[in-house]
């Protein structure tokens, strides 16, 4: 695998950045540690330290130990920033893991290269495949960190699209189980007020469009879900079944939410981004069939303060949103912060059972990052701890939760 990242600061406090005589040291250790601490890396500093001598790269390049690395790098989380600058100044993907202690910068600019002026802004990501929208060319970019190529996806049968056209909660990639140098990218739309699946494979190079049915019942676990439209009374859900492959079956189901069980009347809300307008005290983010409920209170200026987070699922008819858990006041407690603008994304993993929530908040130019995880079969919420994500004054180009990165284990 072929990937050049470095830790962008508050560097773990370990071998991998220490000095020249505690690297000897780590490798005179018995190769079973050895073994079982390279196990425990993020993958960055995996890479980093895989040259320290002959034995420790022996050690990562074997082929049981890569199996068993992959394995658990994943069914890591990770969120991933894209800083929007000059192509001439930076071209820089900032990615963390809960397993680390810090930000990873991931070079894409050699993958890319994209023209003079060329703005992009960052889709969304699976395993090692990382998507890209180009606004002035309205392509979609996708690129293999793995294998350090980049190939321009086809346009859609919609034809070609603005960054501004693409929904983050109703837009999913995914990767192959059998083959993680394979992936499909989907989305859903309203197509003269019917809805479409839309369903790009990198396999064969090709779109199809299917129009969804509607839903009679029946079993999510396999299926992926994404969010057609979202108005204020009713959402269009599309959920795709993952084990259909290149011949899908979508259906549609239309979930409202019940007043009396969120604790009466509503109040106004929108949808996945806030500007801090006084009258907005709830903001949804949708994804993977879920919701989130952000709700706050309004102050001087503009100025938002987070007040509670709900976690929110489809019903078992499929008629309405159902209440989970919310957020334990505990951890509200750490969070509780002032913004002016907010945006967010929820990813749910049910391979392993935990559903991500994140909201990047900004208050006087400086971003901050809420990163909170629910553990469905425990029915328990923890709270992430993210360092400082360096954005004072800069625009966000986008975010994505994305399932772990993996390294080759070809020879």
């Amino acid at each position: 695998m072929i990937m050049e990242t470095t830790a962008d600061h508050h560097t773990r406090r370990s071998f991998t950045t220490s000095s020249p005589s505690s690297a000897v040291g780590f490798t005179l250790l018995p190769s079973e540690l050895i073994e079982k601490i390279l196990l425990s890396l993020a993958l960055p500093e995996l890479v980093r330290v895989k040259y320290l001598n002959r034995s420790v790269s022996r050690i990562a390049s074997d082929r049981a130990f890569l199996r068993e690395f992959n394995a658990l790098s994943s069914s890591a989380t990770w969120l991933f920033l894209y800083k929007k600058r000059s192509w001439h100044r930076d071209a820089v993907l900032q990615g963390f893991t809960s397993g680390s202690s810090s930000w990873f910068r991931v070079e894409i600019r050699d993958p890319i290269r994209p023209g003079g002026g060329e703005s992009l802004y960052f889709l969304t990501a699976a395993g090692n495949f990382f998507l890209f929208a180009s606004n002035s060319r309205k392509e979609v970019i996708a690129v293999d960190l793995a294998a350090r190529t980049a190939r321009t996806i086809p346009p859609s049968p919609l034809g070609p699209r603005g960054t501004s056209s693409w929904r983050r909660s109703g837009m999913k990639l995914v990767v192959s189980r059998s083959d993680r140098n394979k992936f499909r990218f989907m989305f859903g739309e309203l197509v003269d007020s019917r809805p479409v699946l839309f369903l790009y494979s990198s396999e064969t190079d090709t779109w199809r469009s299917v129009e969804a049915r509607e839903a009679r019942g029946g079993e999510w676990s396999d299926h992926i879900f994404l969010n057609v439209s979202n108005g204020p009374e009713e959402n269009l859900v599309m959920g795709v079944r993952l084990s259909d492959g290149l011949d899908p079956q979508p259906v549609v189901v239309r979930p409202r939410f019940n007043a009396a069980e969120g604790g009466g009347q509503q109040p106004p809300s929108a949808v996945g981004f806030s500007w801090g307008n006084v009258t907005i005290d709830r903001v949804h983010v949708y994804g993977d069939g879920y919701t989130m409920v952000v709700r706050s209170k309004g102050g001087d200026g503009g100025v938002r303060v987070l007040e509670s987070m709900e976690l929110w699922g489809l019903d078992g008819d499929n008629r309405k949103w159902r209440y989970l858990s919310g957020v334990p006041v505990k951890i509200m407690e750490v969070i509780r912060k002032p913004y002016k603008a907010m945006v967010g994304c929820v990813e749910g993993r049910r391979e392993i059972g935990r559903i991500n929530g994140v909201l990047m908040c900004n208050f006087e130019g400086l971003w901050d990052v809420v990163w909170v995880e629910y553990d469905v079969g425990r029915k328990e919420w923890s709270l992430v701890p993210v360092p400082d994500c360096k954005m004072m004054g800069l625009n966000l180009a986008g975010i994505a939760v994305s399932s772990g990165l993996t390294m080759s284990e070809s020879p």
